[in-house]
């Protein structure tokens, strides 16, 4: 069974997606609502980095965001051999208009970019281009064509969009209903541009259950399960907005708490270890550092029936399976390298990359599959927009600080934890 929770309790509220079972996605968030990624501020330039291409801007957070060059740049200029630098874009004491594209980790402030864009249920208002894009996933060739006979006649004052997934088979009336609510908050926005306080709030992302109820809810999510009757009463009041069939697959469970789930549970654990077990036996081996997110897999006590050679497809088959699950749990984003068990055959090498590309289309969020290496390391890329999981969870060792190897001989120095 396919289902979202939402664990609210006290001044915390946990969010996950459960698929046929397993725990794919994760979110965990404060009350208060800290996160910031989607929010479009007011803010004033602190700093013009020439030598950097970027630009510091006061958002009113503890730390400065970062603007680079590229997401400073109108969209109707081409950015070519640093021909434009960040100094031709904006100056120190300018007060501009900014939306939050990463959250903030311990070494930098968000990043941020002036390409504004407004996400609804079934589009994306992209008020600075006119362009009318489709989802690439969005596959069939009549849909598209649909879509795009539809689209044509949705933008006005030069406003484009980008139609999404969910879009698939909705009507254009809805689609037009829901771009007029969006250009709405758009001019909303600009209206005030001008009248407030410098740095400002100007719009706020949706809470996270709401935000992931919007995003990720669809034909194959059997129920919603909120244990907070205020969530469960503003999600049914916005089933217009998310959609039509909400109410019936919502449920208000007064009593429910991941703390008793065991599968939630024990993949949360999982989730935050180094290695995970395959169900053959096997292992993977998940490292994440600064620079990349290295996987390495294993067979383990895995010995197989057949050969050596049936031994290791399996093997890579299920790993495909659970790094990409492990992923998505764990919200790795960036450049990630997986050293799949070496494989000789060309049938083999193909087989396993289309189960990886098939389980990582589930992902929402973007990767790129770039290909394999010489030395057989599969090379990906996924959007970072969160800090991962692990980061929100897991403290620097004190004593091999983050190492995990401590020099020979201190161990008997090791204070006991308990």
């Amino acid at each position: 069974m396919n289902y979202i929770f939402i664990d609210s309790k006290e001044d915390m509220e946990r969010v996950g997606i459960v698929e046929d079972g397993r725990l794919v996605e994760y979110y965990t968030d404060k009350k208060k609502n800290t996160r910031c990624v989607g929010n479009i501020y007011r803010g004033r330039v602190v700093n013009v980095l020439p030598g950097m291409e970027a630009a510091f801007v006061d958002i009113g957070e503890d730390k400065n965001a970062y603007l680079y060059v590229k997401d400073a740049l109108p969209k109707d200029m081409i950015y070519r051999n640093n021909s434009v630098g960040i100094h031709d874009i904006v100056k120190k004491g300018e007060e501009i208009i900014v939306q939050v594209l990463k959250e903030a980790s311990i070494n930098k402030g968000s990043k941020v970019t002036t390409h504004i864009t407004l996400p609804g249920r079934y589009m994306v208002l992209t008020p600075y281009s006119p362009k009318i894009n489709i989802s690439r996933k969005i596959s069939q060739e009549d849909e598209i064509k649909r879509l795009y006979e539809i689209s044509k006649n949705i933008p006005k004052d030069g406003i484009g969009f980008i139609i999404r997934t969910k879009a698939l088979g909705v009507e254009g009336d809805v689609l037009l209903e829901e771009y007029n609510e969006l250009v709405n908050i758009y001019n909303k926005l600009e209206r005030e541009r001008k009248f407030l306080p410098c740095p400002k709030l100007l719009y706020k992302e949706m809470d996270l259950s709401y935000k992931i109820v919007r995003d990720a809810f669809n034909d194959k999510i059997h129920k919603i399960i909120s244990n907070d009757k205020n969530k469960y009463d503003n999600l049914l009041d916005l089933k217009d907005i998310i959609s039509p069939g909400l109410d019936k697959k919502l449920f208000y469970e007064a009593g429910f708490t991941i703390d008793s789930q065991e599968n939630i549970k024990r993949d949360i654990n999982l989730a935050l270890e180094r290695m995970v077990p395959l169900k053959s036996g096997g292992h993977i081996v998940i490292d994440e550092t600064e620079a990349l997110t290295a996987i390495d897999v294993n067979t383990g006590k895995y010995i197989g029936s057949k050969n050596l050679e049936d031994t290791v497809v399996k093997t890579n088959l299920e790993a495909a399976v659970e790094i990409s699950r492990q992923i998505r749990l764990r919200d790795i984003g960036g450049i990630i390298i997986i050293d799949f068990i070496d494989m000789r055959n060309k049938q083999d090498i193909d087989l396993v990359m289309s189960q990886l590309e098939k389980s990582l289309s589930l992902d929402r969020n973007k990767t790129n599959i770039v290909g394999m290496t010489k030395l057989g390391l599969v090379e990906m890329t996924r959007q970072k927009v969160r800090n991962s999981l692990g980061s929100k969870f897991l403290e620097k060792c004190p004593y091999c600080h983050g190492k995990g190897k401590i020099l020979e001989g201190t161990i008997d120095k090791l204070k006991p934890i308990c």
